[in-house]
């Protein structure tokens, strides 16, 4: 039965949300994978939607999803930038991979109007400001 699968916990692994300014000094925002593990992780797979509503209308983005080979202990991987005019949804990233054979998942939420400015934080792993999944 269902109950009997054990699924093992994520630990370590976790998604930020980064501000940069180009060189038209406009910001642009990335989502990234952070790895704090000592050891490599593999065929790591990344879907992202958003959905929420606004004004009572009820939106959803399209889902993409990335691929990712290893990133490598104590290393970060860029997934993809995202559009700041989709903070105001429920942005969902779904994350899986595998260490030693063993599938890993976990859902990562950025609830609606959390990403921006004054919610910034330094990120050592990245060497910068972003909002970093709790």
């Amino acid at each position: 039965m269902r109950k009997d699968i054990k699924v093992p916990e994520v630990k370590n692994v976790t998604l930020a949300i980064t501000r940069e300014v180009n060189t038209h000094n406009e910001a642009e925002w990335n989502v990234h994978l952070i790895n704090r593990n000592n050891h490599d992780i593999e065929n790591t797979l990344v879907a992202s939607t958003g959905y929420g509503e606004l004004n009572g209308e009820h939106q959803k983005t399209s889902t993409l999803r990335h691929f990712l080979e290893t990133v490598p202990a104590r290393g970060t991987a860029l997934i993809e930038p995202i559009n700041a005019e989709i903070f105001h949804l429920n942005n969902e990233f779904w994350v899986s991979y595998y260490i030693d054979g063993k599938i890993y998942d976990k859902k990562f939420i950025f609830l609606p109007d959390t990403i921006k400015e004054e919610n910034l934080i330094y990120i050592k792993e990245l060497d910068m400001e972003g909002v970093l999944h709790s």
